[in-house]
C-alpha cells in the first residue's frame, strides 16, 4: 500500500557492533546494549538505564557503545555534582553541538529550548515544553540517521534536564533514537526513571578479575594481585587503580591492604587523593579549580587558575598521571571520583580561594552566585542577594528545583532573620512548583519558625495546604487555610478571601460540611465572600439539603471569575451540562498546550475525557485519558491520576473489558471519592454483564446522601438492578433524589433518564415513550441507547414485535458505534427474539484502532502535518508517521486524502 515518505519507518542500517574486543565479563551486558543500537538502526527508539556502584564499569560500557556507533550521530554528556543546581546544565552539555538545529523546531519549542540553554532571554516557559522540544529535536536529527544519546553520571543531572530527557525518552517510538543513561546506585542522589528498562551491573567474577589483573598488573607478585582482587571485590576500577597506587607506594604490599572497612568508592577515592598529593602545588591548584568549576571550559578554568598562580603549563603533570584529559575542547576528569578526590582532599582555605576566583571570572550569573556563596564561611548579605537574583533568572527558565536550591542557600547566608524567613518561604513555593512536596513542607516549617508577620504566615500556610491536599490530607489543608485567612484578613483581605475559598473547597472534598459552613461564616465582609457562600450552598444542598438552591449556587460559580480554570468544567459536569463542561475543559486544554503549561494540562484532560465519555466519543475519551495519565504520572499529580483512572475504568466497563476495568479500579482504592468511583465503575460493568445482585451490593452505600455527588450517573444503574432483582424499594430513595436533580438540572438527557427510571419503577409505557422522545434533543448516545433497549425489551414482552424492532435496531447501532460490546450483545439477542431476519450490523471499523492511532488519524484528517500533530500530542513527528502507517490498512485507505473522506466521528 503506498504511503507518504514521512509515514514510513527507516529500514535497517548496518553497524559495527559491540562484540570485539570484549570487556572482561560483560558479554551479556554488551549484548543488551547491542539490542538497543540494533533497534535504533531499524528505526525504533529504545532507552536503557545502566545502574551500578562507582567504578563498576558504567562509563566503560558507554565508551564501548560510543566507539561502536560510528554510523550514529552521537551526543554525549557527563553530569557533574556542582552543576546539579544549575537549570538545564545537563542539556547544555548534551546538546551543545547541535544548537544549530534549533531553528527547525516549531517556534514555541525552539524559544523554550533556547531560553533553557541560555541562548536567548528567559521567557518563563514550562520545563515540560522544553522536554517536548528535546523530543522533536532528537526526532529531527534521527531523520538523517540513527542518533545515540549517552548520559553518564545521570544522578547528578539537574532536575530540569532530567525531566526533559525522561519526558522525551518515554515518548520516542518510531524514531531511531537510542538513549543510554548511566547512574550510580550508592553514595549518590537517586535517579528515578520509572517505566524505563534497566541494566544493573554487578562485580566481575573471580576469574574475570584475575584475567584483568594479569593484563594490567603482571609486574606485581601473585600474592599482591590476589590481595588486590580480594579487596576490589570485582570492581573493575579498583582492580585497575589499586595496583597503580601500590606501585606509587600509597598502599605498601607489606601492610596487607588493610582498608576493607571502607566502601569501594572510598577506597578508590583515597587512592586518587594520595596520587594527587604527590603532584606539584600549582598542578594541585589547577586540578582543584577544574573540580570546583565543573563546566570543563578551559577559558574559565585557566582564567581562575591564573588568579591563583597556576597556568596551562601545570596541566602536563596531571595528564601524565592520567587524572585529567582534554575531551572535545573541554577539560574532563578520567573518572568522577578523581574530581571528588581533587576537591575534598584540598584544604578549606584553598577551596574558598578557588571559589572566589571562579566567581570573579564566571560570565554566568547563576554559577557566579553559587561560587560566591561557596567562598564565604558565614552569613553574607552580598552573596545571599546574588543567589536570590540568580534564583529569579532560573524561575523564568522553568528550573523550579534550582530556584528552591538558590533561595534555600540564600536564606542560609542571610544575616537578617526576617530576610532568612522570606527567602525560605520563596524556596518553599519554588519546591512546590517543582513537585518536591516534602522539601516544600520542610522549608515552610523552617520559615514559620523565623517569621512573626501575619501576612507571611498566611503565605507559608498556602504552601502547607497545597502539600497536604496533594498528599491526600484535604481536611488538614482546610484547617491550615482557614487559620491562614485569619492572619491575612487585616493586611490583605483579597488574599484572605482566596484562602477561604480554597479552604471550603478542601473541606467539601472530604465531606466536612460543618467546616464548609464555618468557613462561609468566616468569609463575611471579605472580597470573594459570595463565592465562598455559593460553594457552601452547593455542598450542603447536594448532600441532602435544598437541591434546587445547590444547583443555582453552582451556576453562579460557573458564571464567575473562579470558573476560568479546570474547576469550572467539574462544576458543569455536576450540573449535567456535558457540552459546556467539554467546551470549558477544551479551552483550558488549548491554553495549556499553547503556553506550555503542562501543570494545568492533566486536570483539563481529565475533565475533557469525562466530557467526551458522556458525549459518546468513547474512543476519544480513552485516548485523552491515557495521554493525561502519562503526563500526570510524569509530574506527580496524584488527584489527576485518580480521576483519569476513574474515567478509564468507566470506559472499560461500558466496553465490557473486565480485566482493564479492574486494573484501573485497583488504583482507586482508598477513601471517597476514589472508592465511590471505583464502586460505580464496577457496578456498571456488572450491569452490562447481567450481574444485578452485585450492582445492588456495590451501590447500596455509595448511593446514600454522603456520596451521591460522586455517584449521580450511577443512580439509574441502581434503579435498573433493583427492578431486575424484584426489589424496587431498594432504589426508591435514590430514584426520587435523581428525579429531583434531573428536574432542577434542566438537561434533557437527565430528564429522559429520570423518565426511564420511572418507567422501570412503574412498568408503564408512557414514561418510556416520553423518555425516547426527550432523548432526541440530547447528546448522551449511551443513555439514549439504554433507554431504547429497555423500551424495546418492554415492547417485545408486550408482543408488539414490530414496534420493538425499531427501538432495538436504534439501540444496537448506537452500542456498536460506541464499542459497548455487552450492550450490543444484549440488543442483538433481543432483536433475534423478535424474529429479526435481516443481517445485523457489524462493529465500527474505528474499533480496530488504538486510542493513540485514533487521535492521530483524526488530526491528520483535519490537514495537520506530522509535526503539528506531534506538537499537540507530545509525540515525535516520526512516531506520528508510524501510527498513520499502522492505521491506514485498518481503515482501508492509503493516503491522507482518502483519510479525509472517512467519517471519523
Amino acid at each position: 500500500m503506498p504511503v507518504r515518505p514521512e509515514d514510513t519507518a527507516r529500514p535497517d542500517l548496518p553497524g559495527p557492533g559491540l562484540h570485539s574486543p570484549d570487556l572482561h565479563g560483560r558479554s551479556a551486558e554488551l549484548a543488551r546494549l547491542e539490542e538497543v543500537l540494533a533497534e535504533a538502526r531499524a528505526g525504533r527508539s529504545g532507552t536503557l538505564v545502566v545502574r551500578g556502584e562507582a567504578g563498576i564499569g558504567k562509563s566503560a560500557l558507554l565508551d564501548r557503545v560510543a566507539a561502536s556507533a560510528s554510523d550514529f550521530r552521537v551526543l554525549r554528556a557527563t553530569a557533574v555534582e556542582s552543576e546539579s543546581v544549575v537549570p538545564f546544565a545537563g542539556l547544555n552539555l548534551l546538546l551543545r553541538r547541535v544548537v544549530g538545529d534549533l531553528d527547525a523546531l516549531p517556534p514555541r519549542q525552539a524559544g523554550a529550548l533556547r531560553s533553557a540553554l541560555g541562548l536567548a532571554a528567559p521567557d518563563g516557559g514550562d520545563c515540560f515544553l522544553v522536554g517536548l522540544a528535546v523530543l522533536t529535536l532528537l526526532a529531527d536529527l534521527a531523520e538523517r540517521g540513527p542518533v545515540l544519546c549517552l548520559v553518564d553520571d545521570a544522578h547528578w543531572l539537574d532536575p530540569g534536564s532530567a525531566d526533559a530527557l525522561l519526558f522525551a525518552a518515554r515518548r520516542l517510538d518510531a524514531d531511531g533514537v537510542a538513549l543510554v543513561f548511566a547512574a550510580r546506585d550508592l553514595h549518590a542522589p537517586p535517579f528515578p526513571a520509572p517505566g524505563l528498562p534497566e541494566l544493573r551491573l554487578t562485580g566481575l567474577s573471580p576469574e574475570d578479575s584475575a584475567v584483568l589483573l594479569d593484563e594490567h598488573a603482571a609486574d606485581l607478585p601473585r600474592y599482591v594481585r590476589d590481595r588486590i582482587a580480594e579487596e576490589a571485590r570485582g570492581n573493575p576500577l579498583a582492580l585497575l587503580e589499586l595496583p597503580a597506587a601500590q606501585r606509587e607506594g600509597h598502599i605498601p604490599a607489606a601492610h596487607g591492604l588493610r582498608v576493607a572497612a571502607l566502601p569501594t568508592h572510598s577506597r578508590i577515592q583515597q587512592t586518587f587523593a594520595d596520587r594527587i598529593g604527590t603532584l606539584p602545588p600549582a598542578t594541585r591548584d589547577l586540578l582543584l579549580v577544574a573540580a570546583a568549576d565543573d563546566t570543563g571550559d578551559p577559558g574559565v578554568v585557566f582564567k581562575a587558575a591564573e588568579l591563583l598562580g597556576s597556568g596551562v603549563g601545570d596541566l602536563e603533570a596531571a595528564e601524565q598521571r592520567q587524572l585529567l584529559r582534554s575531551d572535545e575542547g573541554r577539560l574532563a576528569f578520567r573518572h568522577p571520583l578523581i574530581r571528588a578526590a581533587a576537591y575534598q582532599s584540598a584544604p578549606l582555605v584553598r577551596r574558598l580561594a578557588v571559589h572566589r576566583a571562579l566567581a570573579e571570572v564566571s560570565e554566568d550569573a547563576y554559577r557566579a552566585a553559587w561560587h560566591l556563596a561557596a567562598a564565604v564561611t558565614g552569613p553574607d548579605e552580598e552573596a545571599a542577594r546574588a543567589l536570590a537574583r540568580s534564583a529569579e533568572d532560573a524561575r523564568t527558565r522553568g528550573g523550579y528545583a534550582a530556584v528552591a536550591a538558590a533561595y534555600q542557600r540564600a536564606a542560609e547566608l542571610s544575616p537578617s532573620v526576617v530576610d532568612r524567613g522570606k527567602r525560605l518561604t520563596a524556596a518553599a513555593r519554588a519546591a512546590l512548583d517543582a513537585g518536591q512536596y516534602d522539601r516544600a513542607a520542610a522549608l515552610a516549617d523552617q520559615a514559620g519558625d523565623l517569621l512573626d508577620q501575619p501576612l507571611e504566615h498566611a503565605r507559608i500556610a498556602r504552601v502547607r495546604a497545597v502539600v497536604a491536599a496533594e498528599q491526600g490530607r484535604s481536611a488538614e489543608a482546610a484547617a491550615v487555610l482557614s487559620r491562614a485567612a485569619l492572619c491575612a484578613a487585616h493586611e490583605d483581605p483579597a488574599l484572605a478571601g482566596d484562602l477561604l475559598f480554597a479552604a471550603a473547597s478542601s473541606a467539601w472534598t472530604v465531606r466536612d460540611l460543618d467546616t464548609v459552613r464555618a468557613v462561609a461564616d468566616q468569609a463575611r465582609g471579605l472580597p470573594g465572600a459570595e463565592d465562598v457562600r455559593a460553594l457552601a450552598r452547593a455542598a450542603t444542598g447536594l448532600d441532602g439539603g435544598d437541591l434546587a438552591d445547590a444547583l443555582a449556587a453552582l451556576r453562579s460559580l460557573v458564571a464567575g471569575r473562579r470558573a476560568d480554570h479546570a474547576q469550572g468544567a467539574w462544576w458543569l459536569l455536576v450540573l449535567g451540562d456535558d457540552q459546556a463542561a467539554y467546551d470549558r475543559a477544551a479551552a483550558v486544554e488549548r491554553e495549556s498546550r499553547a503556553t506550555g503549561r503542562l501543570g494545568t494540562l492533566p486536570r483539563a484532560l481529565a475533565y475533557l475525557a469525562r466530557g467526551r465519555l458522556h458525549l459518546g466519543r468513547l474512543r476519544d475519551a480513552r485516548a485523552t485519558a491515557e495521554e493525561g495519565l502519562r503526563i500526570a504520572a510524569d509530574i506527580g499529580q496524584v488527584f489527576s491520576v485518580g480521576y483519569l483512572h476513574s474515567v478509564l475504568s468507566e470506559l472499560a466497563a461500558i466496553e465490557g473489558d473486565e480485566e482493564r476495568c479492574r486494573a484501573s479500579v485497583a488504583v482507586l482504592e482508598g477513601d471517597p471519592p476514589r472508592s465511590v468511583r471505583a464502586a460505580c465503575a464496577l457496578a456498571l460493568l456488572d450491569l452490562g454483564l447481567g450481574r444485578y445482585d452485585a450492582v445492588l451490593d456495590r451501590l447500596a452505600d455509595v448511593a446514600s446522601g454522603a456520596h451521591r455527588l460522586y455517584a449521580i450517573s450511577s443512580l439509574p444503574d441502581l434503579v435498573e438492578a433493583a427492578v431486575r432483582t424484584g426489589n424496587p424499594d431498594a432504589a426508591r430513595d435514590s430514584f426520587e433524589w435523581y428525579e429531583q436533580w434531573a428536574r432542577h438540572s434542566g438537561q434533557p438527557w437527565a430528564r429522559a433518564v429520570a423518565l426511564r427510571c420511572r418507567a422501570l419503577m412503574t412498568d408503564e409505557e408512557q414514561w418510556y415513550a416520553e423518555a425516547v422522545e426527550l432523548h432526541r434533543t440530547d447528546n448522551r448516545p449511551f443513555e439514549r441507547a439504554r433507554t431504547e433497549l429497555l423500551y424495546g425489551e418492554w415492547l417485545r414482552r408486550a408482543r408488539r414485535r414490530n414496534d420493538a424492532r425499531t427501538h432495538l435496531r436504534s439501540a444496537l447501532d448506537a452500542f456498536d458505534r460506541l464499542g459497548a460490546v455487552p450492550w450490543s450483545s444484549r440488543a442483538r439477542t433481543e432483536l433475534r427474539a423478535t424474529g429479526e431476519s435481516r443481517a445485523l450490523p457489524g462493529p465500527d471499523p474505528l474499533s480496530a484502532l488504538t486510542p493513540q492511532e485514533l487521535q492521530v488519524v483524526r488530526l491528520a484528517a483535519e490537514g495537520l502535518s506530522n509535526r503539528d500533530i506531534g506538537a499537540q500530542l507530545f509525540l515525535s513527528p516520526r512516531t506520528v508517521g508510524y501510527h498513520l502507517y499502522k492505521a491506514y490498512p485498518k481503515l482501508g485507505v492509503a493516503s491522507r486524502v482518502e483519510l479525509g473522506k472517512l467519517d471519523l466521528g
